[in-house]
């Protein structure tokens, strides 16, 4: 999770249609461990977890240098939710600034089940 901290930006996996669907977005990993990003209430992945239920995302972010062949992936199984408290919304909204040129109205929260990576070395 540290490292996940460190990039920023990744790419949330979820499921649209029943098939898989990926989008790269900017985020940041609260205090809790918890992975929030921002997004536009109408877009796909808002859709995709709007309602009280969970629904289980993957979430993959990395730094890898292409040159040396050196660096490190990370992929967060869990559960996403959109963020409904205003004063939660508030704070990522002043936290987390969108790369995109567009309004971001959601906050969506993904609690990590399952946290795994690799490192990839210089031999």
């Amino acid at each position: 999770m540290r490292l996940l901290s460190s990039a920023p930006l990744g790419r949330v996996v979820f499921t649209r249609d029943a098939l898989p669907a990926i989008r790269p977005v900017n985020h940041l990993v609260d205090a809790d461990g918890d992975i929030i990003v921002r997004t536009r209430l109408t877009s796909r992945l808002t859709s995709a977890v709007r309602g009280n239920s969970a629904v289980v995302v993957a979430y993959e972010a990395d730094d890898i240098d292409p040159v040396r062949h050196t660096g490190w992936s990370v992929v967060v199984t869990g559960l996403a939710q959109p963020i409904t408290d205003p004063e939660s919304i508030a704070r990522y909204e002043k936290l987390l600034h969108p790369w995109v040129d567009k309004v971001m109205d959601t906050v969506i929260t993904i609690h990590p089940e399952i946290v795994s990576g690799i490192r990839l070395v210089e031999k």
